[in-house]
């Protein structure tokens, strides 16, 4: 009779045991109440990865696919009347949720990371007052914008494209 009861109370435990362990999984640790966001980025390296990187690439090399433009030749838009504005004007910078001085910044960060050998010699860093005169008047039609850029950059033998 001992024996039979072991084998039961054995039988028992593996039985129970697993949904007691499975009812441990679900519970969450109480969180911190000073814990900090995850979703805050403080570098701009860190800003370019959650506002640009997923179209124009952590290299900014872009894509053929969607026509996303190359970030590695940013610079050369300097080198064109209107090309500096356009640059920040772009619905994707617009509307980025940047602040002004982080729009500069990230811009900044690119031109001198990722388009060095296309960043011209007088070339002057962007600062926040230029980017909020930039949001005050969006561009309305951005491709015909691209397009006259593409034109005048033809014009002058600025390697755009």
């Amino acid at each position: 009779m001992t024996r039979g009861r072991t084998l039961a109370v054995s039988v028992l435990l593996a039985c129970t045991g697993p949904a007691l362990d499975a009812q441990s999984l679900g519970r969450q640790a109480a969180p911190r109440a000073k814990a900090e966001s995850v979703a805050v980025t403080t570098s701009v390296r860190s800003q370019y990865v959650v506002h640009c990187a997923g179209c124009h690439g952590l290299d900014g090399a872009g894509s053929r696919v969607g026509n996303v433009p190359d970030m590695r030749k940013l610079g050369h838009f300097l080198r064109v009347p209107g090309g500096r504005e356009f640059v920040i004007r772009v619905p994707g910078v617009m509307g980025s949720g940047l602040s002004d001085q982080q729009v500069a910044d990230v811009t900044n960060w690119v031109l001198t990371t990722l388009a060095p050998a296309s960043l011209p010699a007088d070339h002057v860093p962007y600062d926040a007052a230029e980017v909020q005169r930039a949001r005050a008047d969006p561009l309305v039609d951005v491709a015909a914008a691209r397009a006259g850029l593409l034109d005048e950059a033809r014009r002058l033998a600025v390697p755009l494209d």
